[in-house]
């Protein structure tokens, strides 16, 4: 189970596609940065794109905050890579292909009935601890704008208000 201010269940070797190539990806690679991993159900599918294009936009202002993308699905690195090329050629961050639903048990978004991913979200701190959770089913995107304020708000350490945006006042020391 998940637990917040726990460390990030930890994932080696696992295939990924990036960019036109395959790669193995493991948590530690991502070891002193802050880590946006989120969990999507399928490749080929509606609400999926919208989300990961959404992420590719964003992708700048993450790393500005010290922070790398990484999305992974229960599909395989090939389908990843016919859909990427053909569909989504503007998305830079890694995909990973949890092909043994390894990743998607540990992290609690396996979606049993038809081994997909349910939609999950983790925000992974330097220390590779999980800082912040969302777990969804699939019909509802998520916003990314409200993914880069929560990641905003946590680099502050500090208490943050309901609706805090980056700039605005804390509520002091958490």
């Amino acid at each position: 189970m998940i637990k917040i201010n726990q460390p990030a269940p930890q994932f080696t070797a696992v295939s990924a596609y990036q960019k036109g190539e395959f790669k193995k990806l493991s948590l530690s690679d991502f070891k002193g940065k802050w880590l946006i991993l989120f969990f999507y159900p399928r490749d080929f599918t509606f609400v999926c794109p919208t989300e990961i294009k959404s992420f590719a936009e964003y992708e700048d202002t993450f790393k500005k905050l010290n922070a790398d993308i990484l999305a992974a699905s229960t599909d395989s690195e090939w389908s990843h890579k016919a859909w990427f090329e053909k569909e989504l050629p503007g998305v830079l961050y890694p995909i990973l292909a949890d092909t043994t639903q390894n990743m998607a048990r540990d992290y609690d978004v396996l979606n049993e009935n038809d081994g997909s991913a349910n939609r999950g979200l983790f925000i992974i701190d330097p220390e590779q601890n999980i800082r912040y959770s969302l777990i969804s089913e699939g019909s509802v995107g998520r916003s990314v704008g409200e993914t880069l304020r929560v990641l905003q708000a946590l680099q502050t350490g500090e208490l943050c208000p309901a609706d805090w945006k980056s700039g605005d006042a804390t509520l002091g020391h958490a």
